[in-house]
């Protein structure tokens, strides 16, 4: 071991990209690398990447299956642009990665995987896929993966089948030899998760140790051991968490402050369903959870909740929130409590299921049929979902509104080191409930600071009152038709949600207060426009960045900042949405814009390219 010990290379940071078809584990197996890397100490960012078709022909391009994995010991704000170790258990996999792979790096491949057939449903023309995607100067390893794990486990009572499952677990063994990472958490997760059926926790147990056990006595890997140190994190109990984890989680701890209990109705739709299976898991803590039959009675049910009292949530993809609609709009103009995740993906339509988007921003905006405010907010990070959850439940309440909490495929999916708060740590939330003293009640009667309603459930006496779809009179809230009323209720309810800027921080700047070029984004495009902007400042370059989470009402201060720069360039992963929204609102300031629409997020490498290029004039 000291031998290994002394030629093993320290490393500040690394990128491993997992790929395989869609039943090889691949998922499964970024995500035990990632929770041992976390366990040990390094700060890192993940990307799952899914194949939108559910069942893909196996061995095509269109089954594969990614994971990558972003992990040092500096700070780590994205999952990396290009890998410097690539797993490919089989030719599709290569053939679908290598583009991602960077100029010289290690690539891993089932040897045992590679013949006629899958050569040719992968696509390739020659019989030689190194040849024929110019690899040529990369460091590839042909390791006899799926043979090795046989040989591993024939003397086991699993079948072929069965034994070839494991396979994952041989390619991960190599990969923690590599980057010397201790096995030990990830046995324990076998024995946890299979614990009915001790044959399979030790098949894995096997396999995983012939893996790293064959990368240390292969010649071939001497010059592929490296560490990588831990990071410098604030003292702290952390967990590994993903977007969707984590937002559930901060409507739980929404539910515990404000003192309301939680109820969720939602109907499944990729990649919004996991917090509904998370709050389903959660009902020793007062959550109630039902999964409905269609988008429309999620909403509503949440709706009737809201009605009765409850910190009501619904969650959801673009699709699911272009049939929300009609609801949505009920829970505006009876003014209730009510938080909408919208998960954004690719679309329209079906669109692109798996792969991420910020496309829905008009829609969560203007997607209604009248005037109808909604207070509209983004998380940035897998992390901070937890954040705005939480936030978008505590504007809900404290403002009587519906909100509009946007994430995207990218950090639902994608997962980071979460800082565990405590929950004295958390801020109150004081719902606007009608008080019981209040002799006098009127269902539409306003407080005069945030011209919010107040909040009375059935049950309460003295507090009976009408609700329901049609304009109300002002204070009384019965039925009216009267031309003044509507739009004096109209205005009220604009105003509303205008006001909620009070409780809206001001938007910082990173970099330089003011200076040549301000980079502007929201939501999930945070860690790689704050990487390339970096990048750029540490060259010397006048670049600073004003990321945003909330979007209706804007931070107070955004014309301020905007004022202080001489170009301003919105970056989203869409046809310009964000930019198209700042220019209704700032007539005065010219906006440049940088987009894509692929499914995927930016790199920095051509983040720093495009802001060299306005820069320099270009």
């Amino acid at each position: 071991m000291a031998d290994k010990e002394q030629k093993a290379v320290e490393l500040d940071h690394v990128v491993i990209r997992f790929s395989g078809d869609s039943g090889d584990g691949m998922q499964l197996t970024g995500t035990l690398f990632s929770e041992t890397s976390a366990l040990i100490g390094n700060d890192l960012a993940t990307f799952p990447d899914y194949p939108a078709e559910i069942r893909a022909p196996q061995g095509t391009v269109g089954g594969v299956s990614g994971f990558q994995v972003h992990f040092g010991h500096k700070e780590v704000n994205t999952p990396g642009d290009y890998a410097d170790v690539l797993v490919a258990m089989n030719p599709a996999a290569l053939s679908a990665n290598a583009k991602w792979a960077k100029k010289g790096s290690t690539i891993i491949i089932d040897n045992d995987s590679i013949n006629e057939k899958s050569l040719q449903k992968a696509g390739f023309l020659t019989e030689d896929p190194i040849e024929e995607l110019k690899l040529k100067d990369y460091n590839i390893i042909f390791a006899p993966i799926s043979s090795l794990t046989r040989e591993a486990l024939k003397d086991t009572k699993l079948d072929t089948k069965s034994i070839l499952r494991s396979k994952n677990m041989f390619a991960l063994g190599i990969v923690y030899w590599m980057f010397d990472r201790p096995m030990e958490n990830t046995e324990k997760f076998f024995e946890k998760k299979f614990r009915k059926n001790p044959l399979v926790v030790e098949a894995n147990k096997k396999v995983l140790k012939a893996g790293y056990n064959y990368a240390e006595s292969i010649e071939v890997f001497r010059n592929t051991h490296y560490k990588v140190a831990p990071a410098r994190i604030k003292t702290g109990q952390y967990r590994n968490i993903n977007g969707n984890i984590a937002t559930a989680w901060g409507l739980i701890a929404a539910s515990e402050k404000s003192g309301l209990g939680l109820f969720c109705g939602s109907y499944p739709i990729t990649p919004a369903t996991e917090i509904l299976q998370e709050l389903s898991k959660q009902k020793s803590l007062g959550v109630k959870a039902i999964q409905v039959e269609d988008e429309i009675a999620g909403i509503t049910t949440a709706i009737g909740a809201s009605f009765a009292g409850k910190l009501a949530v619904t969650t959801t993809s673009g699709p699911g929130l272009a049939l929300k609609t009609e609801a949505a709009n009920l829970a505006v103009i009876t003014e209730l409590p009510l938080v909408i995740v919208n998960v954004q993906r690719g679309g329209p339509s079906t669109g692109l299921p798996t792969k991420t988007e910020q496309s829905d921003l008009m829609q969560a905006l203007y997607a209604r049929n009248g005037e109808s405010p909604i207070v509209v907010i983004a998380a940035s990070t897998p992390s901070n979902c937890f954040d705005y959850a939480f936030k978008a439940a505590k504007i809900a309440l404290e403002h009587m509104t519906p909100v509009i909490l946007l994430t995207d495929g990218f950090i639902a999916n994608g997962s980071e080191p979460w800082k565990i708060p405590q929950m004295s740590e958390m801020p109150e939330i004081k719902a606007k409930i009608a008080h019981e003293d209040d002799n006098d009640y009127q269902p539409y009667r306003r407080d005069p600071v945030t011209f919010s309603r107040y909040w009375a459930s059935p049950g309460m006496k003295g507090k009976e009152h009408r609700i329901g779809g049609l304009e109300k009179m002002a204070i009384t809230g019965n039925v009216s038709y009267v031309p003044e009323n509507h739009e004096v209720m109209t205005m009220e309810r604009e105003e509303k949600v205008k006001r909620v800027v009070v409780d809206v921080p001001d938007v910082e700047v990173f970099g330089d207060k003011s200076g040549e070029l301000l980079v502007v984004g929201w939501g999930s495009t945070y860690g790689h426009l704050l990487s390339a902007v970096r990048d750029l400042r540490n060259e010397g370059k006048s670049i600073s960045l004003a990321h945003f989470n909330y979007i209706k009402p804007l931070p107070a201060n955004t014309s301020d900042v905007f004022s202080r720069y001489k170009k301003i360039v919105v970056c989203e992963l869409n046809l310009g949405q964000f930019a198209q929204y700042l220019r209704m609102h700032f007539q005065q300031f010219e906006f440049k814009q940088y987009n894509k629409v692929m499914g995927l997020p930016f790199t920095m490498v051509e983040l720093n390219n495009e802001f060299t290029k306005i820069l320099e004039g270009k």
